[in-house]
């Protein structure tokens, strides 16, 4: 009997067919590749808060972190504790050292999600604040604090470590989709390195960010108490999205900074 292959039937069959056979192939490979995306992702944001600590291997105006086989062990080195601050209507009320933090949920504090954190603040008034402790080269205690916020296309994020006065000592930031050689210069040394030394609070202790600012009467950033950094040339909506997750996530930590005070 002659076989037809040009009938609709053949054609439907042949194509669930492939598409039973191609995604198998998919789950498969997700499946196998899992462990080593999560592996990597663990170590970016190991580079990321060691960066912000000032620990790199930059050259030039291109960030470089330190080597990624090298990045577990510089961490667990460099930061010597990891706190998770639970913070509710306006305060800080739970303190738990890594150790602590573990215990109750054998996760990493560097392994919290932000973003799913920002969200349950709006939903439930409250959300996880990580902090990491560390020192700088010249071994000066710093805390490192995670932002997250929106940029023109798509999310962008950051590390920002600061003393125990709220004095910026670095910054590292990110992003998904910022356009090339604008909003996506946000990672190009030239502009994180404008906030070192920058006040996050006035002299009253008062919170008052860093705003990324267009025509910034101190281009070159020589005023540190002026609350201000030079924008990028035409990446404005970038830099907004710096000023505001800089407002809105660092100053949730002000609590915790005033403690130390005391």
């Amino acid at each position: 009997m002659e076989s037809r292959t040009d009938k609709n039937s053949y054609t439907i069959l042949f194509a669930i067919g492939m598409v039973v056979v191609v995604g198998g192939i998919l789950a498969f490979l997700a499946s196998s590749l899992k462990p080593a995306i999560t592996q990597n992702e663990k170590i970016e944001k190991q580079q990321n808060i060691l960066y912000a600590l000032g620990i790199n291997n930059n050259e030039g105006n291109s960030a470089t972190f330190v080597d990624a086989k090298l990045a577990p062990e510089e961490f667990k080195k460099n930061v010597t504790e990891q706190m998770v601050l639970t913070f509710k209507d306006g305060a800080i009320v739970k303190k738990q050292t890594r150790q602590e933090y573990m215990d109750e949920t054998s996760q990493e504090p560097y392994l919290i999600d932000v973003k799913k954190q920002q969200n349950l603040q709006k939903t439930e008034g409250t959300r996880l604040l990580p902090l990491f402790i560390g020192k700088n080269e010249d071994g000066k205690t710093l805390y490192v604090a995670p932002i997250r916020g929106k940029g023109l296309w798509d999310a962008i994020w950051g590390y920002v470590a600061v003393d125990e006065d709220m004095v910026v000592q670095g910054a590292y930031f990110d992003h998904k989709g910022e356009t090339p050689g604008l909003g996506a210069n946000i990672k190009q040394t030239y502009f994180m390195d404008d906030f070192k030394g920058e006040h996050l609070l006035n002299d009253a202790g008062v919170f008052k960010g860093i705003t990324v600012a267009k025509g910034n009467a101190d281009p070159k950033n020589d005023d540190k108490t002026d609350y201000e950094v030079d924008a990028i040339a035409g990446a404005t909506i970038t830099g907004d999205g710096v000023t505001a997750m800089i407002k809105k996530d660092l100053g949730l930590y002000v609590p915790y900074f005033k403690t130390l005070k005391k």
